[in-house]
């Protein structure tokens, strides 16, 4: 059986190169760590306004085949569904224009609204109620 002695040139870390990297790498941590935390808050919005906009553009296909957009009261399931009542679509598609009414991420129904010109299209944010600033504030998609 053979036996290993440690000789005195034998090289390794020492205990403050050690602490050296541990402090280095809770640096890195405490730099990137908030800034991947802050990105899902930006990737809800980025997909209400990608929402936002697939909705636009669906409204516009409706019109274009029933020669106005659906009422207020008609809303959004306009889109999925035949509505009833005024104004009566003219030329529905069979299928409809979307297959299911999307949430905003934050679980809210998206708002709709018709206007003399057009509509008015948009969530209400994180806290689901009009108005608010930063996460709070509502994503319209006259601003995208």
């Amino acid at each position: 059986m053979k036996y290993s002695i440690r000789t005195p040139n034998q090289e390794g870390f020492t205990l403050i190169e050690i602490l050296v990297v541990v402090v280095i790498i809770g640096i890195l941590g405490a730099v990137i760590v908030p800034n991947l935390l802050g990105r899902p808050d930006q990737a809800r919005i980025t997909a209400a306004e990608s929402d936002l906009r697939s909705l636009a553009n669906a409204l516009d296909i409706y019109r274009l085949d029933n020669y106005q957009y659906p009422s207020t009261d008609q809303g959004l399931e306009a889109l999925v569904s035949q509505p009833t009542g005024f104004p009566e679509p003219k030329n529905y598609n069979p299928d409809g224009y979307i297959k299911k009414l999307p949430t905003d991420p934050w679980g809210s129904p998206y708002v709709y609204e018709r206007g003399a010109e057009g509509f008015t299209l948009f969530s209400l944010g994180a806290d689901g109620s009009e108005g608010g600033e930063g996460l709070n504030a509502d994503i319209r998609f006259e601003d995208l």
